[in-house]
């Protein structure tokens, strides 16, 4: 078995790491550098930083925030939020990026992930999906669609076949939210989880819902290479090395 990461999730707005239910109602969690130095401390594998009001607002990633991360961070970072360009990632690999995140700007122009891929190799490049139960008047094979906008726009598009499309065209990794569980802590979505993870051959990561090491259990049971949480993190009720203690107990290949 593969070695699982465990990856807290920063979602950052002007500064601010912040959280909510569903993307919406964001509440302030922390400053971004102190949460992160908190966690590499604590044995993260990686972060993840995701500029939630960059797409929004029209605008792309707070560069100062990831600069500032980076400064006070050693482990690998992934950025997303606002990324529309092959500029706009080389950016934000250039203030201490290792990987960049995509989403809305994918699913506009799917070439994006190939001229990314281009540009900084496959390994830099993760598609980030943002995936909600498909409405019973518009189906999906997969019974999922992707959203994007942070959630406030349905495409009707298939989960499943836009990640399948998406590694084709040069994403390395798949970062895998459901928008449905986003905050909820009712665990992972496990049916979306299993159906991704069986049709790409490249890692997944599980986002979104996670609430007890038997949710993350679950996520890699289901199929996820790692499992990114952060309502659990920010909120003191486990630390990244209590997590990992109890995943290694469970039999989990899991870097202590």
């Amino acid at each position: 078995m593969a070695t699982r990461r465990i990856i807290p999730c920063l979602d950052v707005a002007h500064g601010r790491v912040v959280k909510g239910i569903q993307f919406q109602g964001l509440r302030d969690a922390g400053d971004p550098v102190d949460l992160s130095q908190a966690y590499e401390a604590q044995g993260a594998d990686e972060l993840v930083i995701l500029d939630v009001a960059a797409t929004p607002e029209g605008r792309g990633h707070a560069v100062r925030t990831v600069e500032a991360v980076r400064a006070a961070l050693r482990i690998p970072l992934t950025v997303g939020g606002g990324l529309r360009t092959v500029d706009d990632a080389r950016q934000l690999l250039e203030v201490g990026a290792d990987k960049v995140a995509v989403n809305t700007a994918a699913v506009r122009r799917p070439e994006l992930l190939g001229e990314l891929a281009e540009a900084f190799g496959v390994q830099c490049v993760v598609l980030a999906i943002d995936a909600a139960r498909a409405r019973d008047e518009a189906p999906t094979d997969s019974g999922y669609e992707v959203v994007v906008r942070s959630g406030k726009e349905r495409t009707g598009r298939d989960v499943v076949q836009w990640a399948i499309q998406a590694v084709e065209q040069g994403a390395g990794e798949i970062l895998l939210t459901s928008w449905d569980r986003d905050g909820t802590r009712s665990g992972y979505e496990l049916p979306l989880l299993k159906a991704v993870s069986s049709a790409v051959n490249v890692p997944v990561i599980a986002s979104g819902g996670a609430d007890t090491i038997q949710h993350l259990d679950e996520a890699v049971q289901a199929g996820a290479d790692a499992v990114l949480a952060a309502s659990i993190f920010h909120d003191g009720q486990s630390t990244v090395a209590d997590v990992k203690a109890a995943l290694i107990e469970r039999g989990l290949e899991i870097r202590p």
